[in-house]
């Protein structure tokens, strides 16, 4: 619709440099502030280390102590827990379970050998012996095969397993990818 009153818009008289200026003494103000502030604290600092040397107090003497407070609350639930822990249990129980555990480490050495193929002598004596005599043809208990025929799969039940894998073949391709 345009301008109502017929007054073109002037551009903004305040440039990038004045918004520059301001910021800056803005900038300038705060770090006043921050720098009465500091000071302030700094002279009630003072005072009162003044006031700790009067009474015979020096600040590294008090801020010792309050590390070793700090250090001693920490021995105190150290041994708290430490008892705590004692009651719960014994050196006996202690003992017990490193045994069972040890025990267990064997056991799984053991397995770990078997999977591993290593077998005894007298393991693989055993082993070849029968196979031996499955080779050999000797008396060796087969089961029977069955003699019936095969029963027929229909039509439909063979569909079934192409169209579950038509199905899931999509969601093979996206897990390998």
């Amino acid at each position: 619709m345009g301008n109502v009153f017929g007054r073109k818009s002037r551009p903004s008289r305040v440039t990038e440099q004045d918004k520059a200026i301001l910021q800056l003494k803005q900038q300038r103000d705060k770090l006043k502030l921050y720098q009465k502030k500091i000071t302030l604290q700094l002279e009630k600092e003072r005072l009162l280390a003044k006031q700790l040397l009067k009474d015979g107090k020096k600040v590294q003497d008090i801020e010792f102590m309050q590390i070793e407070m700090k250090v001693i609350e920490g021995l105190k639930v150290g041994n708290d827990c430490l008892r705590s822990m004692h009651e719960i249990m014994s050196v006996e129980d202690v003992e017990r379970i490193l045994d069972e555990t040890q025990e267990s480490i064997e056991y799984q050495r053991q397995i770990d050998e078997m999977l591993a193929g290593a077998l005894t002598q007298e393991d693989e004596d055993a082993v070849l012996a029968e196979l031996e005599a499955i080779t050999q043809g000797d008396d060796v208990a087969l089961p029977e095969v069955p003699t019936e025929p095969i029963p027929e799969v229909p039509e439909a039940a063979k569909a079934e397993p192409e169209r579950r894998e038509a199905k899931n073949k999509p969601d093979r391709e996206m897990l390998a990818a």
